[in-house]
């Protein structure tokens, strides 16, 4: 009994020294940081759009794969409905913004977007999309302008950025047709570093300053412009890949919104195939590198799409939109990668710049650009009115 108690308090001793002999703290890993980001938008898509083409799909969907979903509030500061440019300044800034204004916040003082954020850090960036490379959404990454609509001061502003590697899109009309007879095009080339193509073919992706401009206009609709979009994102892909600092590229499925604007759904499930086929491509991609947040959102809803059965039974679904316009419903943000775990819950458009410097290991400091000395930008009235159709 005696050897039983004291073998009982020598395991009692040797258990208490455990702690004593473990003062070491353990290694805490810190979470891997993110070397690239793919940052997608799909213009106008919420989730009756993600749904409605889950729903009338025979593919699964990329969508499925993201490991962390949230819920994005899109309201801009002037309106419960916001339009794309406010929209977008928002998810490229932390400022929300008055519907009409481009990459500035209400009192028209420009704002630092996440594009060029990463710029400063070093990091190569692109721009990849369906609509003109001037229009509210690409635009808001470089160029800050009271009107979304001065396309051709858009124009000039990309020619003469510092901050972009590559952008693809259409618009090519607001360079070389424009008012004040300048050719964008030619001085693009002969004076400011850039190569312009109008084809994606024979592109030398290893140029460090590209612009494919494919269209006059916007680019033809997904039926007719074939495999455009996920072709354009392995090419900027291929451009950008093994940047020794990483990446930051922007892609949009532009014409979501403008399927929705004109509530025709066999071109809406075209617009949004099409860009859950760029969702794959970046998705691959990041899967393979490892070290790749990609993150996909929208700026706003268009359309007020529901999916119903107009006869009340449950079973004969129907795609009904309510508006030719912009809603005020939330949208969804899809996260995979470094840092995807940031991008859950309830958030506002704002603050996903934040949490995308953050998955990069970047402390969100900056904020409003200070004016350029001598150029006083100068208020202007904006029209809130909704979003113009795109034809």
């Amino acid at each position: 009994m005696k050897k039983l108690a004291i073998l009982s308090l020598t395991a009692l001793i040797m258990m208490g020294m455990l702690p004593g002999c473990g003062n070491k703290k353990e290694k805490v890993e810190e979470p891997a940081k993110a070397l690239n980001v793919i940052y997608l938008i799909g213009d106008g898509m919420a989730l009756p759009q993600v749904y409605a083409a889950m729903f009338a799909s025979k593919e699964e969907m990329t969508f499925s794969q993201f490991p962390y979903i949230g819920v994005v509030d899109t309201h801009s500061s002037s309106n419960d409905i916001t339009d794309s440019s406010a929209g977008g300044t928002a998810l490229a800034s932390d400022h929300k913004t008055k519907n009409g204004m481009v990459g500035m916040n209400p009192d028209t003082i420009p704002v630092k977007t996440v594009l060029e954020v990463m710029k400063e850090q070093g990091k190569e960036t692109g721009i990849v999309v369906t609509s003109y490379v001037t229009h509210a959404t690409p635009a808001v990454f470089y160029a800050k302008e009271p009107k979304r609509s001065n396309y051709e001061n858009i124009a000039l502003q990309m020619a003469e950025t510092e901050n972009l590697n590559l952008i693809i899109g259409g618009g090519m009309k607001h360079f070389n047709q424009r008012k004040d007879s300048v050719n964008l095009v030619e001085r693009m080339e002969n004076e400011l570093g850039w190569k312009v193509y109008d084809t994606l073919a024979d592109i030398d992706v290893t140029c460090k300053k590209y612009a494919v401009m494919a269209n006059e206009d916007h680019m033809p609709h997904a039926a007719e412009r074939g495999d455009f979009l996920p072709r354009a994102v392995k090419t900027a892909l291929k451009s950008l890949d093994g940047a020794e600092n990483g990446f930051f590229l922007m892609v949009e499925g532009s014409q979501i919104d403008f399927a929705c604007h004109a509530n025709d759904s066999t071109w809406m499930m075209d617009e949004m195939m099409d860009f859950d086929y760029a969702v794959k491509v970046a998705l691959d991609y990041a899967k393979e590198k490892g070290n790749t947040l990609v993150v996909v959102t929208a700026d706003h809803e268009t359309g007020g799409l529901t999916l119903i059965d107009r006869q009340g039974k449950y079973t004969n679904v129907s795609f009904d939109y309510s508006t030719g316009s912009h809603s005020a419903l939330p949208v969804m943000v899809f996260a995979y990668g470094p840092g995807a775990e940031r991008f859950t819950g309830w958030m506002q458009n704002r603050d996903l710049k934040g949490k995308i410097l953050n998955a990069c290991g970047l402390e969100n400091i900056s904020d409003t650009l200070q004016e350029n000395p001598g150029k006083k930008i100068q208020p202007v009235r904006i029209n809130h009115d909704s979003h113009p159709s795109p034809k």
